[in-house]
């Protein structure tokens, strides 16, 4: 069964294969016939992807959660004692699930709108390639092997941005992407390199049933620095998130979506399954920062979102790119709890997170091709009048990313509160309590800029209306084009699961919590 794992890795390659290899010399739109046969390609594959994603998570033996499944471990290079080693248990599973689900629902959008800039065939391809590295980091057990496929998943991304990103913005935007990455990775595996030398392998599994076994305190709090200052970057952590804004904005929808739904996961997932059970002794010291930067994050992220949505060049991709920086800031709060509550919290903000975020990239995508701008002033505002359907979505998703009870946001923010109410012992109680009232100052800010989104565009008065102060007729709305039926597939799965996942959140709980509990020493 351990085979199925590796098809799920390898199944995108051979699709973005396939992709290049039918690359017309001159590019084909997504009018032409070359470009029909690329979407349904990508269709197919990332389909075929989340069809066996869902098969190991069937396979999945729930009851033993906290144990490594589906493994395979083979010697890759003898010399260095580096291994292919991959496997999943309760933490991976879930964004293992959320990554192949975003990538098909991605494909699928393209079926109604491929963005401009290049070929269907190598848009669809760089997907897949980046599905692959994703789905990789998520299951591997070696560091180098996490190493590679964390760097893997950084070029797609480069020219995804780049090449069909928005035009004037994509250059600074793609560059400003992979130099912030690229040296966050480098400091990473500086610190992967460091506990090699001091422990002798690279086996993650090994690394953390030995917590920090053959590293003194200075060696694991050098390591725990260094890894997590790379791992910070991808987060992103306040105050190396400026390159996230800008790849948000100047990317195309399905990198938007990509970029926040899975890529960002990335680094809390690095955090929790290598840094903090592998360097306890770093984690316990660097903690409180963690948890500090994480809630400056919190506020500063919401406070950027209300001045954006106060500015007349207010852009509604950057108010959900900085939405981001403050929901992952509650990821790091909790995971800086060094809990099992604050660290199922972070995972629950991951899932959360996606499914929301990834929808509200998914409308602001839709409001950019139908209104011709995503600049809020100019968007025209009055949603509900000229596309009722696609107002009400965009307001279920703002009232889902403020953290409603019942949606998929609730959760996870609450276990990191509830997480830092009590931290581990040896964390300074009275600064996460502390930490604790700014966060819960955060999500009031939070719902005051979201209800801001839904005020100003849902509900706004409409581009070109009259006062009626002077008796004259308000000028007519304009209609737009409502949710079509490839919108209706590629988004309703998000609705859907937003809804599971906050009126049944043990379907994420029961999985990850056992695993949790394991990393941190605490048993099933």
């Amino acid at each position: 069964m351990s085979v199925v794992l590796l098809v799920v890795i390898a199944l995108p390659l051979l699709g973005a294969a396939l992709l290049l290899a039918g690359q017309p010399a001159a590019g084909a739109g997504a009018d032409g016939a070359g470009g029909r046969r690329a979407q349904w390609t990508g269709v197919a594959f990332s389909g075929a992807t989340l069809a066996l994603t869902v098969a190991l998570a069937a396979g999945f033996d729930r009851d033993d959660a906290r144990s490594m499944q589906f493994e395979t471990d083979k010697v890759w290079a003898s010399s260095l004692d580096l291994h292919f080693h991959v496997g999943i248990d309760g933490i991976s599973l879930p964004l293992l699930v959320l990554t192949a689900l975003l990538t098909f629902l991605v494909a699928v959008h393209s079926l109604g709108t491929v963005p401009a800039g290049g070929s269907t065939n190598a848009y669809l391809a760089l997907v897949l390639v980046l599905e692959a590295g994703v789905l990789g980091t998520f299951a591997a057990l070696d560091l180098i092997l996490f190493f590679l496929f964390f760097e893997v998943v950084l070029i797609p991304m480069y020219f995804l941005i780049a090449r069909w990103g928005t035009p004037g913005e994509r250059g600074p935007a793609a560059f400003k992407f992979i130099l912030y990455t690229l040296l966050g990775s480098a400091v990473m595996l500086l610190g992967f390199l460091l506990v090699q030398a001091h422990t002798g392998t690279f086996d993650i599994t090994q690394l953390t049933v030995g917590a920090g076994d053959g590293m003194s305190r200075g060696v694991q709090i050098t390591a725990f620095l260094a890894v997590a200052l790379g791992l910070a970057v991808k987060v992103p952590m306040w105050p190396l998130h400026t390159w996230l804004p800008d790849a948000h904005t100047a990317a195309p929808t399905g990198g938007s979506v990509l970029l926040a739904g899975v890529l960002l996961k990335m680094g809390t997932y690095g955090l929790i399954r290598i840094a903090v059970p592998v360097l306890p002794e770093g984690a316990e010291l660097f903690a409180p920062y963690l948890a500090a930067f994480g809630t400056v994050g919190i506020v500063y992220g919401s406070l950027v979102c209300l001045a954006l949505l106060r500015s007349p060049d207010g852009d509604l991709k950057r108010v959900i790119a900085y939405s981001s920086v403050g929901h992952m800031g509650f990821a790091l709060l909790g995971i800086a709890t060094l809990t099992p509550q604050g660290i199922n919290g972070a995972l629950f903000v991951n899932i959360g997170h996606g499914l929301i975020t990834g929808l509200l990239f998914f409308l602001a995508g839709a409001v950019k091709e139908r209104s011709g701008s995503v600049l809020i002033g100019r968007i025209g505002g009055s949603l509900y009048a000229r596309a009722p359907r696609l107002g009400g979505l965009l307001a279920f998703a703002a009232v889902a990313g403020l953290g409603l009870p019942g949606l998929a946001g609730f959760w996870g923010e609450l276990l990191a509160m509830y997480g830092a109410y009590d931290p581990a012992a040896g964390l300074d109680r009275p600064l996460y309590r502390v930490l604790l009232a700014a966060a819960g100052i955060g999500t009031v800010l939070t719902a005051a800029y979201m209800l801001g989104i839904v005020r100003k565009v849902c509900a706004g008065p409409g581009l070109g209306a009259v006062s009626p102060v002077a008796a004259e007729p308000v000028a007519r709305i304009e209609p737009l084009p409502d949710i079509g039926r490839v919108d209706v597939l590629a988004w309703g799965p998000l609705v859907v699961l937003t809804v599971v996942a906050g009126l049944w959140p043990a379907s994420v709980l029961a999985v990850t919590d056992p695993a949790v509990r394991a990393l941190l020493g605490g048993g099933s």
